[in-house]
């Protein structure tokens, strides 16, 4: 039986939720984010604020919510020649892919929380990425996952669970799972998980921290705040314009 579980936690929507899902599952938790020269890097901000108020609001996971990790990733932003890691227009590339999309990035970010996950004991890993609601990275599928947690578990000799909370759901799902596990964890909760998502979490590829939304703080334009305002709205029972 699996009691301990690493998220990877960048302070967005759709990890904060799988780290609620983890601690609704999980005795132990600890959080790992990861540092790339990101051009939206006030994310490394918020999930410290988001973290606190877990703790603060939320008493019943507060034990269970153990340290949290940060690791330099330099290295890939040097490597990567994406409009997350350079000033740059968002487009679609030849290859059919956006030019948010950061070659390995995925891959990398598993293969070190494996090593973390080694060194302190944890037995899974859990990410939140997603074939419903996504760009089309590949390193996001589900196959992609599968193979990584075979060749993480063998190459290390440790059997690791990938676990993918929110890899069939899309955003307005994601939202209302966020709402669900919140409501577990004590009355009210729900909407109290789903305010908090809203007013600290950063998802915005253009790091804007200054315009807020009905669904958070964003440009409103760049591909993610489009995926979050869009799912919001379903969520909300609101129809979506074209």
């Amino acid at each position: 039986m699996h009691t301990t579980a690493l998220v990877l936690f960048s302070g967005g929507q759709d990890s904060t939720t799988c780290l609620a899902h983890a601690l609704s599952r999980f005795e132990r938790v600890e959080t790992v984010g990861f540092d790339y020269g990101q051009r939206h890097h006030v994310e490394m901000t918020a999930r410290l604020t988001v973290l606190a108020e877990l703790r603060q609001q939320f008493p019943t996971w507060a034990p269970k919510l153990g340290d949290d990790h940060v690791l330099d990733l330099a290295v890939l932003g040097q490597v990567s020649e994406t409009s997350l890691t350079r000033d740059m227009a968002f487009q679609m590339e030849s290859t059919g892919l956006p030019n948010t999309f950061v070659p390995g990035r995925n891959l990398l970010f598993l293969t070190l929380a494996a090593a973390l996950a080694y060194r302190r004991g944890l037995q899974v890993i859990v990410t939140g990425v997603c074939e419903t609601d996504f760009s089309g990275y590949p390193d996001c599928r589900d196959d992609t996952m599968k193979a990584m947690q075979l060749a993480l578990s063998l190459g290390m000799d440790k059997r690791y669970l990938i676990d993918t909370p929110l890899m069939w759901v899309d955003k307005a799902a994601t939202w209302q799972l966020a709402h669900d596990l919140g409501e577990r964890a004590h009355p009210g909760g729900g909407a109290q998980l789903v305010d908090l998502i809203t007013e600290h979490t950063h998802t915005c590829y253009a790091g804007d921290r200054t315009h807020r939304h009905a669904w958070g703080y964003g440009c409103g334009v760049c591909p993610a705040c489009e995926l979050r305002a869009k799912g919001h709205t379903v969520y909300r029972g609101t129809p979506i314009s074209t």
